[in-house]
C-alpha cells in the first residue's frame, strides 16, 4: 500500500544557500508524524514544497501514490492535501459558522452558492454544526472571528482545513501565539483529530510534538538529520545537541 506521503530527494536551493537537501519522508497512513528541528532548518522551505507554493530543483512528492510534484496549489487541496499556516488566514469579518460553511461548500464545488445553500441545504448545515462541536466552537459561532481569542482562531483555522476533507493535514506551528490559558483545549482537539487524516506536524513546542506525535523526522541544515519514534529521538544524543547549542551533529 503507498504511503499517504510521500517526498522523495526533495532538493531546493536559493543561489547558492541549500534549503532543503535531498529529503525522503514517508507520512503512512493514519501517522501522527512531526517533522521538528532548529531556526533556519528548511521546515517552511520544505512545507511549501508540499503545498504547490515552492517548486522543487529535484525530487517528488506523492500523495496517496499519485505524483503531484509538478500541480498546482488547488489541485492538490483537491486531491486531499490540506494545512493551516504559522500565521491564521482567516477572515475576519465571518463568523466560525459562515467559514466552516464556506469551506465545505468549496469543498463540494459549490462556493459561489455558498450564501444561498447555508440556509437551505441540510447537508452543509449538519457538517457545520459537527465542526462547529468538535472544536468547542458553539459559544462563539456567531462571533465575527476577528473577536475571537487566539486559541479559538487556532481552532477554527483547523476546523476550516478539515472541512475540506484532506487525506492528508498540514499543521504549522498550531501552538504559535496561543496563550497558556488556552492551550489545553488545542492540544485536547489535536488528540481528537479523526484517525483516518494523515497528519504532519511542524512545530516547536517539544511538550506538543512529544504529547502528540508518534513518529519524529528531525531537520538540520536542510537535511534529514534523524528519524523514530519519540523515545529514539528523545534519547539521540546528536538531536540534543542540536538543540543544545553542542556540535555532536557534526
Amino acid at each position: 500500500m503507498s504511503a499517504a506521503l510521500q517526498t522523495i530527494g526533495l532538493h531546493k536551493c536559493f543561489g547558492g544557500l541549500v534549503a532543503t537537501n535531498d529529503v525522503t519522508l514517508t507520512l503512512a497512513h493514519g501517522a501522527r508524524h512531526a517533522l521538528i528541528g532548529p531556526n533556519g532548518a528548511g521546515k517552511t522551505t520544505f512545507v511549501n514544497q508540499l503545498t504547490g507554493v515552492l517548486a522543487p530543483d529535484a525530487g517528488q512528492v506523492l500523495l496517496g501514490g499519485i505524483d503531484i510534484t509538478r500541480l498546482g496549489r488547488t489541485q492538490r487541496v483537491r486531491l486531499g492535501l490540506g494545512r493551516t499556516f504559522q500565521i491564521n488566514q482567516l477572515f475576519g469579518d465571518l463568523t466560525p459558522v459562515e467559514s466552516i460553511g464556506l469551506a465545505v461548500s468549496e469543498r463540494m464545488r459549490g462556493g459561489g452558492d455558498f450564501w444561498r445553500g447555508l440556509g437551505t441545504r441540510r447537508d452543509i448545515a449538519r457538517e457545520i454544526a459537527e465542526l462547529i462541536e468538535r472544536f468547542g466552537l458553539g459559544d462563539v459561532m456567531a462571533l465575527p472571528t476577528r473577536d475571537l481569542s487566539y486559541g479559538k482562531q487556532r481552532l477554527l483555522e483547523i476546523a476550516i482545513a478539515l472541512a475540506g476533507a484532506p487525506r492528508v493535514l498540514l499543521l504549522d506551528e498550531p501552538a504559535a501565539g496561543v496563550p497558556e490559558a488556552e492551550r489545553q483545549d488545542l492540544l485536547d482537539t489535536l488528540g481528537r483529530l479523526p484517525r483516518d487524516v494523515s497528519i504532519l506536524l511542524i512545530e516547536h513546542d517539544m511538550d506538543l510534538v512529544f504529547s502528540f506525535a508518534d513518529r519524529i523526522s528531525v531537520l538540520v541544515n536542510g537535511g534529514l538529520f534523524a528519524e523514530g519514534t519519540v523515545a529514539e529521538i528523545m534519547a539521540h544524543p546528536g538531536v540534543r545537541a542540536v538543540y543544545l547549542g553542542g556540535d555532536e551533529h557534526g
